[in-house]
């Protein structure tokens, strides 16, 4: 089977219904790792931030990391899922060099978060329901870079460097149940599930979620079902997908696959498989091995965690607002229509533009500055736009400006352009560069005068009643000044001096 055997997506999705599992891996922002003292500071030098308990080397014992338990208890909280009242940690047994204990400590069958669901908004409005099966604590592995190969992987490398500074940092896995009944929307209910999963850990504070820097990753467990039936298919898992593009167009390819597989009287082969971020393939892994073959019993070098129902319930009245809410109430508030919102979203402008309002900012206008010039610019650099040098703080001053007519919108363009450069706030780069709206009657009437006397013709329409030829004098002062005139005082003073009633 090669990557060019796919059936269309449309012959796919006629014959067969696709059923989805999503296992969402959360590294949590905690200052030290999950079973030890180490630092999580991202930055050091290879194997500096390591220790015998996170390197698992004799007479080492771990201790629990109290706010990983936290962190983990609030997620299932905001989850809507019942928080275990005792849970324990078990051994994931196997040999991988990134494993330098030769097993994971994690969950098995005492996950400490269980039973909740997640409400995804698709693009169109639709609300669409994951359940999620459970939230379980373990630590990460460490990191492998495989050198001489032509892909980066370990298949064709001469040999390979470890680097276990990330082993043993907190990680919180989030497995759904069986995601059945989005038929053709399967890949976008995907990719809106980890969106919103992504903003809500985000808004609970407990880790940044930054896919492309591996903080939050999706492993994405796909199988298929011919029509009519009720048992599910064999399932592939594709391993590790880093981004909520590369969610969607991995459930996607998985999906044509299967059919493809299927169609031809083949059998899918349960494995794990890479993603492809070029061409949006996927390609074997490994043959993915059962829970049994992972040997699994309870950690004996750690007590039971045993939340305390009145911590959880400290805890409950923390939370903030989930992030669909607070979406939904700021639309309202802002006035915007559903796909407007959606589009902020998709921007990721959404708390950029709450904070910019409660700067001060008319809600108008602080979406028109974020997602019009700032939208520009952070995708002409690559970067998204919360990593721009310009704060919320800062938008507000340039639309208070613009709203007081200290500027007009191609000089607050300007002034803009100058804070991103390093030049200081608004204000300062207004009196550098020299950027305030001329409107003073002096200073515009001699600009307003060679403009009428050097489009003689012009002035002469609008003698005869063709007032709507101003906009042409009205340019000519504009470009005389630089942009700096205010426009409504020129069209004023140019119907006056013509004798013209606006």
């Amino acid at each position: 089977m090669t990557v060019t055997d796919l059936v269309s997506y449309e012959d796919a999705l006629a014959s067969y219904d696709p059923v989805m599992g999503l296992e969402v891996h959360v590294e949590l922002g905690t200052k030290t790792k999950m079973f030890c003292g180490c630092s999580t500071e991202l930055g050091a030098e290879p194997n500096a931030q390591t220790c015998p308990t996170c390197l698992g080397l004799p007479g080492s014992l771990p201790v629990v990391n109290a706010t990983g338990v936290e962190s983990a208890v609030k997620i299932g909280l905001a989850l809507h899922c019942e928080i275990a009242e005792w849970c324990r940690f078990a051994r994931k047994n196997y040999f991988y060099p990134d494993m330098p204990k030769n097993f994971q400590t994690s969950q098995y069958d005492e996950p400490i978060a269980f039973d909740g669901y997640l409400d995804v908004q698709l693009e169109d409005g639709e609300v669409f329901r994951v359940e999620i099966e459970r939230a379980h604590m373990e630590e990460d592995t460490g990191k492998s870079t495989h050198v001489g190969g032509a892909t980066g992987r370990i298949h064709g490398a001469s040999h390979s460097l470890l680097d276990y500074n990330r082993a043993g940092i907190p990680l919180i896995e989030i497995v759904t149940k069986p995601i059945t009944g989005a038929g053709e929307r399967a890949p976008e209910v995907a990719k809106a599930y980890v969106a919103e999963l992504r903003e809500l850990i985000r808004a609970l504070g407990v880790s940044e979620a930054r896919m492309e820097m591996g903080q939050m990753r999706c492993d994405v467990n796909l199988s298929l079902m011919p029509k009519g039936s009720e048992r599910f298919g064999t399932r592939s898992e594709t391993k590790n997908v880093n981004s909520l593009r590369s969610v969607e167009r991995a459930a996607r390819f998985e999906i044509q696959r299967h059919a493809a597989v299927l169609s031809s009287g083949g059998s899918i082969v349960q494995e794990t498989r890479h993603f492809h971020e070029d061409d949006g393939s996927t390609t074997s892994g490994r043959i993915k091995e059962e829970a049994e073959d992972y040997r699994y019993f309870p950690e004996p070098d750690l007590v039971p965690v045993a939340p305390p129902r009145t911590w959880v319930e400290e805890l409950r009245a923390t939370l903030p607002e989930l992030p669909r809410l607070r979406r939904n109430r700021l639309r309202e508030e802002w006035g915007v229509p559903a796909l407007e919102m959606q589009a902020i979203l998709n921007a990721g402008a959404v708390d950029l533009i709450a904070a910019t309002v409660e700067a001060g900012a008319q809600p108008a206008a602080a979406r028109k500055w974020w997602m019009g010039e700032l939208a520009r610019s952070a995708n002409e650099s690559g970067r998204s736009l919360d990593e721009l040098d310009i704060t919320p703080a800062q938008v507000a001053r340039i639309a208070a400006l613009v709203a007081a007519g200290e500027l007009n919108d191609k000089l607050a363009r300007q002034v803009i352009v100058g804070v991103l450069a390093g030049e200081g706030d608004p204000d300062t780069v207004v009196e550098k560069r020299g950027l305030k709206v001329v409107s003073d009657d002096g200073a515009l009437g001699a600009a307003v005068d060679e403009a009428i006397a050097g489009n003689a013709a012009v002035a002469e329409k609008i003698r005869g009643g063709k007032v709507a030829a101003v906009g042409a004098l009205v340019g000519a002062v504009m470009k005389t000044t630089r942009g700096q005139a205010d426009a409504a005082r020129v069209k004023e003073l140019i119907l006056q001096r013509l004798g013209v009633e606006g």
